[in-house]
């Protein structure tokens, strides 16, 4: 799988590195793709997500259970 976004399908860049000399090289950008978890539809989901995503908050992160707590007999 590619690094692409989950969310907004963000992916690679492909262009030109130019010097001053107008030399040309081609050259890449990646996006900041984290894996996060998520809930999608009611259920918990490891997704690819950009940090654009995550800040923007269309990412909504699961909330944790409350732990059983073992009762002690007095």
């Amino acid at each position: 799988m590619g690094k692409v976004c989950s969310i907004c399908g963000k992916g690679r860049q492909v262009g030109y590195s130019i010097s001053h000399a107008h030399n040309k090289s081609k050259k890449v950008w990646k996006p900041n793709i984290q894996r996060v978890r998520s809930t999608i539809n009611g259920t918990t989901k490891r997704i690819y997500a950009c940090t654009r995503c995550i800040r923007a908050g269309m990412i909504v992160k699961p909330t944790r259970k409350p732990s059983k707590q073992v009762e002690s007999a007095v």
